[in-house]
């Protein structure tokens, strides 16, 4: 069954530099819309973790893993961005998404103070980080020493 998704998602997944294979972090996941899109896009050959902050978010998106083309692709776990580590012997992520999250957009900066190092832990190296806010996401550094939201061009 075709993911549901707003036209803005649909650009978002569209403009992710995913292939075949990659393990994908979406912060702040929501209902779990764009994780499903993301593994429709790559018919379940990704891994998508998503986590958000709300356990009303959680329920909704585990709730919709049984309608999934693609269920084992997608896991769901309440987390807060700032508070987010990896579980033990948990493999790293290639690519990390955020849409509408505060603190990594600027809106929250305390708590992307203390996202940013997290997230740089989930990553392997040379791993991206993109958000909202450009045409239609910009990647935010993830260079140790950098201000994390010094943006890339993308």
């Amino acid at each position: 069954m075709a993911v549901k998704a707003s036209s803005r998602l649909i650009e978002i997944a569209d403009a992710l530099p995913l292939h075949r294979g990659m393990r994908v972090l979406e912060i702040g996941c929501g209902p779990g819309v764009l994780a499903r899109l993301i593994a429709e896009r790559l018919k379940g050959d990704v891994f998508v973790l998503g986590i958000d902050r709300s356990a009303a978010a959680i329920a909704a998106a585990v709730a919709q893993i049984a309608e999934s083309a693609y269920p084992t692709a997608l896991a769901f776990r309440q987390s807060a961005a700032e508070h987010f580590t990896l579980a033990d012997c948990e493999a790293l992520f290639d690519l990390a998404v955020a849409i509408r999250v505060g603190a990594l957009d600027g809106r929250h900066p305390d708590a992307g103070r203390l996202a940013f190092p997290g997230i740089r832990a989930a990553l392997v190296p040379g791993g991206r980080l993109f958000i909202d806010g450009g045409d239609p996401l910009r990647e935010l550094s993830l260079n140790p020493g950098q201000d994390p939201r010094a943006e890339k061009p993308y």
